[in-house]
């Protein structure tokens, strides 16, 4: 087999069918198996899987695992915003504000975090902060109007007392 382990993963990712959550387990749990125990790729992509099947409580701690030990490249972006959208999808909203609110926008997710982050801010109420965030993030990409609308955004946030 001349193909990569990350080739492998990236065809298992274009063919995973969440209908059948049995053989989605199997499959990656072969490919995460091929690595060491505590390889911060392998625990990424096995926590990558678990929510990916909605088993968002279980991906959360393989997530944290990945992180410390050392996940680097175009995965760690990626580990910290699932890890923060599974934190918000289990009831803590807080703890991905936390997370994201220091998430640059990068090659890889672009704005995900924003976005994400946004929607955790909506989730802990604080309404003007997530309709300011999500609004800076989509000025960026406007080739007319971006002004306005980063003005608007700004004047969400000073009425929501976060200035």
């Amino acid at each position: 087999m001349s193909d990569t382990w990350d080739e492998r993963i990236a065809a298992y990712w274009a063919s995973a069918d969440d209908a059948r959550p049995a053989a989605a387990l199997s499959e990656m749990r072969a490919l995460v198996e091929e690595r060491p125990a505590d390889d911060p790729e392998a625990l990424y992509e096995w926590a990558s899987v678990h929510d990916f099947l909605g088993r968002e409580h279980e991906a959360i701690p393989l997530y944290r695992a990945a992180l410390d030990r050392g996940l680097a490249g175009a995965r760690k972006p990626q580990a910290v915003i699932q890890l923060a959208s599974s934190l918000r999808n289990t009831g803590e909203p807080e703890a991905a504000v936390e997370l994201l609110r220091a998430q640059p926008s990068d090659e890889v997710t672009g704005d995900a975090a924003q976005a994400f982050l946004a929607l955790a801010l909506h989730d802990c109420g604080r309404h003007d902060e997530a309709l300011a965030t999500a609004t800076r993030a989509l000025a960026r990409t406007l080739p007319m109007y971006r002004h306005a609308v980063e003005s608007y955004a700004e004047a969400l946030t000073e009425r929501s007392g976060d200035a």
